[in-house]
């Protein structure tokens, strides 16, 4: 019978992994942050270089961000899709020289990365990931719908209430009853 870990060995196993998460992270030629929606992306460059110097190539599937002449900051396959047209990126002037920031929009608007390209490591538990509190309108139609009637069938369930599904199968049992009179229900069971 294997134990599960005590709470102060899972928060130390989880501290260490954060360790090194922020190590592995502090390797790389850039600094990367997301949400549930979109990705974020910092390099910093020398301060000399203008925006015609920039080689950013971004598509659906794939990211390359470099300086002309020289080897790429990224250079590889995005594990999921993006919007390239809704992504963008720009050089900013700093303190200590300057930035190139890309914004890079999620196509699937429900998904977190663990590294920014698949051939970059993988640095992220996403499954330890505590997302920011949403709002309803925040989501898509379809998912919105679906939440929503989670939410409605979760109240009707706390008051003894039918949920949406039952509420149609009794619905459907009226119907019937009142199309076939010469019928006895008296002895019907729901369930």
């Amino acid at each position: 019978m294997s134990s599960s870990p005590t709470p102060s060995e899972r928060e130390k196993k989880d501290k260490e992994d954060r360790a090194r998460e922020a190590e592995e992270q502090a390797k790389l030629p850039y600094k990367w942050t997301q949400t549930i929606q979109d990705l974020d992306i910092t390099i910093s460059v020398a301060s000399n270089l203008r925006g015609k110097d920039i080689v950013v190539d971004m598509t659906k599937t794939k990211l390359k961000v470099g300086v002309k002449g020289q080897e790429a900051f990224i250079d590889g396959p995005l594990p999921y899709e993006i919007h390239p047209s809704e992504s963008t990126w720009t050089l900013e002037p700093t303190s200590s020289g300057k930035d190139i920031s890309i914004h890079l929009d999620k196509a699937n608007k429900q998904q977190w990365w663990a590294s920014v390209t698949t051939n970059a490591p993988y640095f992220l538990d996403t499954s330890k990931i505590q997302p920011e509190n949403s709002k309803l309108g925040d989501l898509d139609g379809e998912t919105r719908g679906m939440v929503e009637k989670m939410m409605y069938d979760q109240r009707q369930k706390e008051m003894g209430k039918p949920t949406s599904e039952e509420q149609g199968k009794l619905d459907m049992l009226e119907k019937f009853k009142k199309s076939h009179p010469e019928m006895d229900f008296s002895n019907a069971k729901m369930g």
